[in-house]
């Protein structure tokens, strides 16, 4: 008996750089041939990645700002090619010291309206990722969620449903980041104070009609315990994205993220790379590739 036809892939677009706002111009041209050619992260094998409307079920893109994406038209092209596109959009609260390279929040605000607009908000993950506490320079130990009621208002307003959050994860690659800055530390919070922010965060989102959800955080969501309604999420859901766009696509766990974690993505070909597009946002507690910059100089200015 043969195999039937696969099914189509979501492509992602991507975990490891921010395509849409630096190398969509790599991006368009790769979608115009057919494939997109992939370095393996781990032993830089090159493979190629099936790209025509046919191969896709979906794309999913992943940014911090969607600007350079929505100014160059290439959402519209891609669904007149007959492409199905979804979004996560990371927005956080200003902060220079965390996020030196992004626009400012207003900006950001304002290209999530946009997005809205042309895709519609079912199509879009609110990402407030991740929870950050740290101590600047002289100063006492604080957050990243000053701004995150505003936020959600506006994200509300706008039709966005659902929020994704996780806490910032101590990569050693990250220490070695913040020696450059004295006087500058992160800090790990508890997990009983892990729970009383999610809680808060569920406190704000509940009458917008938002749903919160946690992005490989297991242990905090156990925590929380029955009475809760935050749930584990799927950045990238196949059953979302079938009841969006219909059409068949693996509902398949996708084995190489954090599952124990908590992870609960659908499989999916990313299509990003560390090392050869690097993300020049310059996140403080970015995992993927060091500052190209001296983190913390925008803090200082």
């Amino acid at each position: 008996m043969t195999a039937g036809p696969a099914a189509p892939i979501i492509i992602s677009a991507s975990r490891r750089t921010d395509i849409p706002a630096f190398y969509m111009d790599w991006f368009m041209d790769s979608i115009a041939k057919g494939s997109f050619a992939v370095k393996n992260p781990y032993n830089r094998r090159l493979f190629h990645v099936a790209a025509t409307p046919a191969d896709v079920h979906t794309i999913v893109f992943w940014s911090k700002n969607f600007r350079p994406f929505l100014d160059k038209g290439c959402g519209e092209i891609l669904l007149r090619r007959g492409y199905h596109l979804f979004f996560n959009f990371t927005i956080n609260s200003r902060s220079s010291w965390l996020e030196p390279g992004i626009p400012p929040l207003e900006s950001r605000l304002q290209t999530l309206a946009g997005l809205c607009r042309r895709f519609g908000p079912q199509c879009i993950n609110w990402r407030f990722d991740p929870v950050c506490v740290f101590r600047p320079p002289g100063q006492g130990i604080q957050d990243n969620l000053a701004d995150f009621p505003a936020i959600a208002e506006s994200a509300a307003s706008m039709g966005i449903r659902r929020c994704i959050t996780s806490f910032m994860d101590h990569y050693a690659k990250i220490e070695k980041r913040t020696a450059r800055l004295p006087g500058f530390s992160f800090h790990d919070p508890p997990l009983e104070e892990k729970v009383r922010i999610i809680r808060w965060m569920e406190e704000v989102l509940a009458p917008l009609g938002i749903d919160l959800f946690t992005c490989c955080e297991s242990r905090v969501l156990a925590a929380l315990g029955p009475d809760t309604g935050v749930r584990a999420s799927a950045c990238i859901s196949g059953r979302l994205l079938r009841e969006l766009f219909g059409g068949n696509v693996s509902l398949r766990r996708d084995c190489g993220q954090r599952v124990k974690q908590g992870c609960g993505c659908t499989v999916s070909k990313d299509i990003g790379s560390y090392t050869d597009q690097p993300c020049q946002h310059n996140c403080l507690f970015c995992y993927a590739n060091p500052c190209l910059q001296p983190a913390g100089e925008a803090g200082r200015a």
